[in-house]
Formats: C-alpha cells, structure tokens, sequence
C-alpha cells in the first residue's frame, strides 16, 4: 500500500479522460494548492481576472501559456471545497485530446509542485473526506464499467446510498443489542438481566432473516452485474454455432456440415433490452473416441453447470421425442443444479416438411421452434430469456452484487448463529459479546466503518487512474 495515498495534504492531479488522441481531454487536480498551481499557467481572456478569486462551480476560458509560449486554449472548471467531488478544492482542465498538449500540461503542474495521482485516489479523498461510505465508493468504479441498463442500474443504487442505508439499520440494532449486553458486563457481579431474552432472540432472528435475504440476492445481482451466462448445448451438427451467430447477428462461430467441428466453448456478449447475456456455443454432445473433442465435451458440462439458463438445441427433423427425454435428464444429471432451467430449442424448421409425431409432446415442454440458418423466430428465444432475467427482479428490493459484500454478509451471519447457538447453550454474555463485536466488524467492512490499509488500497487500486 501506497503512504501517499493517505497524505491529503498534498495537491494530485491526473488525465481524467482516455488516454490517447482525442476531441478533448480533461485534467483534474486536487488538494489545498489545485488553484494555485493552476493559476501560475493560466491565463484568461480577462486580463483583470485572478483565478484564486474564482467563486466555486464556475468555469472560465483562457489558455495555458509556458514562458509566454501558448500551450492550448483551455477551459478551466473551480470546484471549492467542501462541495467538490474529493470535498477539497478541485480544478479541471479541458484542453485539447492532443497527447502531446495532455503531457505538457500535466508535466507543467508537475514542476509546479503536483504529484500524479495513483488509481483510484481521488475517489479515495472523497471517502476519506466523508463525502461518501466505502460501499459507495465502490459503486463509482461499478458506474464506470456498467456496459448495460441493468448493471447500470445496481451502481446508480448503490452509490446514491440504498444498500449503506439497508446496512446501517442492521448495524444500529446490532448496536442496541451490544449496548443490553455489555451492560449486563458492568453488573455481572450482581447477577442482573437487562436484556429480555425472548426479545434478543426475536431480534437476532430479525437480523438473521435480513441478512440472508440481502445474501440470497448476490445470485441475481451478480448475473445482472457481469451479464447472464447461457449455455448453448446439444448434439453435434444441430446448429449450435449458427444459432449463436443468429443471436449475436454476425459470423462469431465456425458452421461446417462436419461433425464435432466445435471443440471448445465460444463466447460472446450482447446486450438485450438493456440485459446483457453471455452467450456460450459448447462442443456437442456425443460419444467420441477423439481425445480433443472428448476434452471440449467435458467442458460443455462446466459451461452448463455455470450457465443460468441451457438451451438445449436439436433437430427436429430428426429427434425422437425418446432422444429428447434422454438428453435432457442426461443434462440435468450432469448439473450441480438441478433445478435450473433448461430451454429446449427445436432448430431446422425450415426443413421441416409436416408437423412432426412428438409435436405434443414439444409443446408440453415449452419448446421453441426456431430457423437459426433463417434467422427465424430467433426473438422467441430472447423473449424468453428476458423475461427470465426480469423474474427475478423487483424494484425496491436491495440487491447484492459484489463479492466481497457478500462474502462480509456471510462473516456476519456466521456471528448471528454463534450468538444465537451461544444464548440457547447458556454462554456467559462476555463470550456472546465477542461474537456480537465480529458480527458488527464483518456488517462495519462493507460501508467502512471498519476499514484497514489492506483493504483500502486493494479496492481503490482497481479504479482508473484520474478517478
């Protein structure tokens, strides 16, 4: 970890925007002296203007000028503490994308007593300024990276502070509890119960059912975060790789008449009425003696067993409704999940010259009949997807999606249980506080309550720099 991340002393700047040539490019600055050392190369088109005097959210056109040499004409946006992004004083600077005016500028404020900001220390400053929790600052990266509605959606949540709000009122009747039970500690002599146990225990219980709620939900919010994989299995030669090239609308995936043509799994993304899916075509699914191919079957299975969703694809001018039965129990055999959900996908319509004998028996599965060399009734199928990714969801509910939130939940109810396992076994209350301090640490961790170097510098190492 980085000391000079948590020096706020000093005044940091950095490209805010791409690297490389571009219309436009913004550096930023922070710290007591960002004004200040803006202001030595800063000329405006004002002469009677003194950009220390500038009132804060104003922006002002001039130019950076090095020895009387002209740098670029610029805009120059003061953002005055403590109402600015880091809660100090903030300039940004819009020059042209040149990479040489960028480098220029930046090697200027540099020798002017500036340091360059190391990823992520802005919105460290931020936190570390109280301008907001860990958890929403965590949020900022997620926003930046959203590449859908839906993940867009659970960081605009979670960084206008919903999922801190949910932690903080569990967190606070941790509190209430602690506050029974270390004083039960101070009279421990007197032998004195101030806590009703009935009630702590239907408390405890309250807490529990929170938490495992705000776990049970990381599933869903994990898939609406990095996409929806979905699996795309069955025989070979059934069109496997042309539906996927009919999902994605380009040639993502080899077609040949030759079987067992696909060996490894294929992957590419889309993004569907703001939903994104991961699409994966799977080697197919028979008995071979050829090692590789043998390789990529076994690898169609832990691409299902990651999926949410198979869509188990065969063709329907030549499967029984026998085949169909004993491919998918085969597939569901093969699942860690049994219960997931699996798709049957009845491709080659086209050449379908009457309704086939197991046209009933389809139907009781909810197939979907589809073209894929036709491009065919292809919106069925993401009709259906969509509208299972969306089955799941519900507008006010607070969802989980990071990692290590979730992994700090679990930590919590793992203490819930030890209090609870600690009062019915008739524990002395100084053990059961130990674990009512854990439960408070692990809930503590997520907003920052709780907080070490290690962490800090492991969450906001992963941010951009200039951010």
């Amino acid at each position: 970890m980085n000391p000079a991340l948590f020096n706020i002393s000093d005044t940091i700047c950095a490209l805010s925007t791409p690297a490389g040539s571009g219309a436009i490019g913004v550096i930023r600055l922070s710290g007591p002296d960002a004004i200040a050392l803006c202001r030595k190369y800063f000329q405006s088109k004002n002469s009677n203007f003194d950009l220390e005097k500038a009132a804060s959210h104003t922006i002002h056109f001039g130019r950076i000028s090095e020895n009387n040499t002209l740098i670029d004409e610029v805009l120059v946006s003061v953002f005055r503490n403590p109402q600015s992004y880091t809660g100090q004083d903030i300039v940004e600077i819009s020059c042209h994308g040149s990479v040489y005016i960028q480098r220029k500028i930046i090697e200027l404020l540099l020798s002017a007593g500036a340091r360059l900001a190391e990823p992520g220390e802005f919105t460290l400053r931020a936190f570390l300024n109280g301008k907001f929790d860990l958890s929403q600052a965590e949020a900022v990266a997620d926003l930046i990276a959203s590449n859908s509605e839906s993940s867009h959606r659970l960081a605009m949540s979670q960084m206008r502070g919903g999922f801190s709000l949910k932690i903080g009122e569990l967190r606070a009747r941790l509190v209430d509890f602690a506050s029974l039970i270390e004083l039960e500690l101070d009279f421990s002599e007197e032998d004195v119960e101030f806590a009703d146990r009935t009630a702590l225990f239907q408390l405890l219980e309250t807490i529990r059912t929170e938490i495992d709620g705000l776990k049970s939900s990381f599933a869903l919010g994990n898939v609406m975060k990095h996409g929806i994989p979905v699996a795309i299995a069955g025989k070979p030669n059934v069109g496997k790789s042309t539906l996927l090239n009919a999902l994605l609308n380009e040639e993502r995936a080899i077609v040949s008449e030759i079987p067992g043509t696909t060996r490894d799994a294929i992957e590419d993304t889309i993004s569907i009425q703001g939903v994104t899916f991961r699409f994966i075509d799977t080697a197919g699914l028979r008995h071979t003696e050829d090692t590789i191919e043998s390789i990529g079957i076994g690898r169609t299975y832990e691409k299902m067993n990651q999926a949410s969703v198979v869509l188990y694809v065969f063709d329907i001018n030549t499967t029984t409704e026998k085949e169909i039965d004993e491919a998918i129990a085969d597939i569901r055999q093969q699942l860690d999940d049994p219960g997931k959900q699996i798709i049957p996908v009845a491709n080659k319509t086209d050449m379908l010259l009457a309704a086939p004998h197991s046209f009933k028996k389809l139907v009781e599965l909810d197939t979907l009949f589809v073209s894929a060399k036709r491009d065919e009734n292809i919106n069925l199928i993401t009709e259906r997807l969509l509208k299972s990714a969306h089955s799941g969801e519900t507008n006010d509910q607070t969802i989980v999606y990071s990692l290590r939130h979730f992994e700090a939940l679990t930590r919590a109810a793992q203490s819930i249980e030890s209090i609870e396992k600690g009062f019915a076994d008739n524990i002395p209350s100084d053990l059961i506080a130990i674990d009512i301090r854990q439960a408070l640490y692990h809930l503590g961790s997520i907003t920052g309550e709780v907080t070490t170097e290690e962490l800090l510098g492991n969450i906001f190492g992963k941010f951009c720099i200039g951010k």
